[in-house]
């Protein structure tokens, strides 16, 4: 008699959804833990007596020689340019799993957090370059556009199931959209002269891609080699390399090569060999061919994911806090205008802009709201889109000269901070108003 418990593999559909997005969210919301102890721990080091040499330990040369040839680069650039490809990568894997097999494969569900975040944008950048006019460091309004997943996920934690799954899916949809259009704009916006000849071998490097995956080759490593190709092109092209990742993570297949059905055989197969230790015999060769098989079960891009998320949300993030978060915070550093800009574009230009895009969205029936998505919830959540932290940095670091910098940083931080004690306050008040009358819209 068969025990169930011993039955691992899914029997539904909605199992092979649910389950990557469920675990997700967990890794992610660990990861917002990690980001916090990293961002404290930089700040901390930054505004002590270790100041100088933990700020001078991130621009370490780092690279190689041969000859005339020079390929070096600060320890910082190899974190924000090389290791947040992978940020990227796993950002656009997430976004093509919804899209292909997720809840946003709905075109009008998938609208609304994606309107919200064009509206999350719009509106930031304008409050941001109003406040700018006839300063230096307009050229900085990418700053106020993106949204941290990993720390509005570990604030919605924070409330375990009072909260909807369907604010944490709106949230964590309305953040992909936002870092994907933010690192469109970082390419376009913020890159150097074009090399087109560069440019043109990333292209072939990106169609060697697509071809070995039509010839049935699945061998990570070789993608793995080609990506780094790619990324050395884009690096050479002056457009902003961190774009290879978004290209190839959306370029990642989603079908599986190897069906239900057709595991269940192989896997029946070796269970009907008789155990033995000699290596050569054929139950050891199907035993092999399992392996494979179970491998290969899992699409590529649910295997990519599994294997890179773990590693982005725990190393990569928290390297990238480390690097970029460290800075002295001076009282005229807050008084800037490029402080106050930053942070009234992330304060307020932010929950203005999500709200009220997803509220014309919805008006105007371009898009549908989940029924446990009421109007309060949705205006609470809004608040913590402006925890800006990750990509904020990751665009100031490139925009803004080194004057400004400090200051710009300085203003991206206590916005953060302020969105996500207003966003929390106000999930707060909301659910427990919930709870106290059930029918509140």
């Amino acid at each position: 008699m068969t025990d169930r418990n011993t039955d691992d593999l899914p029997h539904e559909l909605a199992d092979w959804i649910t389950k990557p997005f469920a675990r997700f969210l967990k890794i992610e919301a660990a990861a917002g833990g990690l980001l916090l102890l990293a961002v404290l721990l930089a700040l901390t080091l930054a505004n002590s007596s270790w100041s100088m040499p933990f700020l001078r330990f991130w621009e370490t040369p780092v690279g190689f020689h041969f000859g005339a040839l020079e390929f070096s680069r600060s320890l910082r650039h190899w974190i924000n340019d090389g290791l947040m490809t992978f940020f990227f990568f796993v950002i656009s894997l997430e976004l093509k799993r919804e899209s292909v097999l997720g809840e946003l494969r709905n075109i009008r569900t998938a609208a609304l957090p994606f309107v919200a975040a064009l509206g999350g944008m719009i509106v930031p950048v304008s409050v941001y370059l109003a406040l700018m006019v006839g300063q230096p460091g307009m050229h900085g309004w990418g700053s106020v556009m993106a949204t941290d997943t990993a720390f509005v996920i570990g604030c919605l934690a924070l409330f375990g199931s009072r909260v909807p799954a369907a604010l944490r899916l709106f949230l964590l949809s309305l953040a992909i959209f936002d870092d994907v259009g933010a690192i469109l704009v970082v390419a376009i916006g913020y890159g150097d002269g074009l090399n087109w000849l560069a440019l043109g071998l990333g292209a072939l490097g990106l169609g060697a891609v697509a071809g070995i995956a039509r010839l049935g080759i699945r061998s990570l490593s070789v993608y793995f080699g080609l990506g780094a190709f790619v990324w050395l092109c884009f690096d050479a092209s002056g457009i902003h390399a961190t774009i290879a990742g978004v290209i190839l993570g959306l370029m990642t297949p989603t079908r599986i090569w190897l069906s239900d059905t057709r595991l269940r055989v192989i896997l029946g197969r070796v269970l009907a060999y008789p155990g033995g230790e000699s290596p050569d015999t054929a139950d050891r060769d199907e035993l092999k061919k399992a392996g494979r098989a179970v491998r290969e079960s899992l699409s590529p891009l649910e295997r990519l994911e599994m294997m890179l998320h773990p590693w982005v949300a725990f190393i990569v993030m928290p390297l990238f806090a480390l690097a970029n978060a460290g800075v002295v915070i001076t009282e005229a550093g807050l008084s800037q205008p490029v402080s106050l800009a930053i942070f009234a574009g992330l304060v307020l230009g932010k929950p203005i802009g999500v709200f009220s895009f997803s509220w014309l969205a919805v008006r105007l029936k371009l898009a549908t709201r989940a029924g446990t998505l009421s109007w309060p919830i949705l205006a609470a959540g809004a608040f913590l889109t402006g925890i800006g932290f990750t990509m904020s940095l990751f665009i100031a670091e490139l925009a803004y000269a080194r004057t400004m910098l400090d200051p710009a940083k300085l203003g991206i931080l206590t916005g953060s901070v302020c969105s996500a004690a207003i966003g929390l306050l106000t999930l707060a008040w909301v659910t427990r108003r919930k709870r106290a009358a059930p029918d509140l819209e």
